[in-house]
């Protein structure tokens, strides 16, 4: 719709054995030297180059409890059919029982949802260049707002 390219922050950060890619912050810095793109995804590691460069920000800001109802089947449904992800990654039982967030989505999602709220926020004061859409629920994104967005 927007006639920019799409840009995958989990696909630039997940190398093989869901390694972290030393030359993150180059290929997200590359990513958004165009004129045009979305980004897709939110690593506060790379957020300053992001948001510094971005003209409009989405923040799907939606609830702990809606965020669980997705994550955990699509977790599960991951790891059943054995999907691959990014760098031919995939979700593995032992992540999904692990007690470590870093390793375990699901975890991961729980324990830092309320912290990336705060630090969401505290983001978007520091660039009050950046057009918001704030969507708090998925009937948020009904409507005409992508067209709009797309005429800005």
């Amino acid at each position: 719709m927007l006639g920019a390219p799409h840009v995958e922050l989990d696909a630039l950060h997940h190398g093989p054995g869901w390694t972290r890619r030393p030359d993150f912050e180059a290929r997200v810095e590359e990513a958004t030297a165009a004129p045009r793109w979305v980004v897709d995804g939110n690593y506060f590691t790379v957020a300053g180059t992001v948001w510094g460069r971005a003209t409009h920000l989405v923040w799907l800001d939606y609830p702990r409890s809606l965020i669980m109802r997705r994550i955990v089947p699509r977790s599960l449904r991951r790891m059943l059919r054995g999907e691959r992800l990014w760098a031919g990654n995939r979700e593995r039982l032992g992540q999904l029982l692990s007690p470590d967030p870093d390793a375990n989505p699901i975890l991961n999602a729980w324990l830092r949802h309320p912290e990336r709220r705060v630090q969401t926020a505290a983001l978007l004061a520091r660039h009050p260049h950046l057009r918001l859409v704030h969507l708090r629920h998925p009937r948020d994104a009904d409507g005409d707002w992508p067209t709009r967005l797309a005429r800005a």
